[in-house]
């Protein structure tokens, strides 16, 4: 039963963000909603779906998305300072991050944003190690590099899914 409800939710939410109701787009619609909910279906019915019903997760999310699009930006003129610089002022390296997450979709959402910060890409993920490897590792302390690569992420990420 949970299913038929998320996949009507998933279906209205395709119709309302196409804004149309045309036989090809409910179709679409319908198909993409009914290979979302097959495929990740045992996630949404699961014991922790009383956790989307928490409003304090989506304010703790909206704060997420506005710091990352900030740190987004600053990694975007920082790699381009960079690449633009005459004596190109890189020092890669890979360091090695702990990490205080309990879930494992959150410690992915985690690597993703990281990967998805210019500069950064998570390479591999080990229980509760993530190692990216980093453009300018600016300091071989692992306090400072962790706060550095996953500090401000980790934090509203843990407050969303732990």
């Amino acid at each position: 039963m949970k299913n038929i409800v998320f996949f009507i939710t998933l279906l209205i939410f395709w119709l309302a963000l196409t804004f149309s109701v045309s036989a090809a787009n409910i179709l679409t619609g319908a198909a993409a909603s009914l290979i979302t909910v097959l495929f990740f279906g045992k996630y949404l019915t699961g014991e922790n779906t009383g956790k989307l019903l928490q409003p304090a997760r989506y304010f703790w999310f909206l704060l997420f998305l506005l710091v990352f699009i900030w740190e987004c930006l600053r990694a975007n003129f920082d790699v381009a300072y960079r690449v633009l610089h005459p004596r190109m002022p890189i020092k890669p390296g890979i360091v090695k991050v702990e990490l205080g997450l309990k879930s494992d979709l959150a410690k992915a959402i985690l690597a993703n944003s990281i990967t998805m910060t210019p500069g950064t890409i998570s390479v591999d993920l080990v229980g509760n190690v993530l190692y990216v490897h980093w453009i300018y590792v600016g300091s071989f302390d692992p306090a400072v590099y962790q706060n550095k690569v996953a500090g401000r992420f980790e934090k509203y990420i843990g407050r969303i899914f732990d």
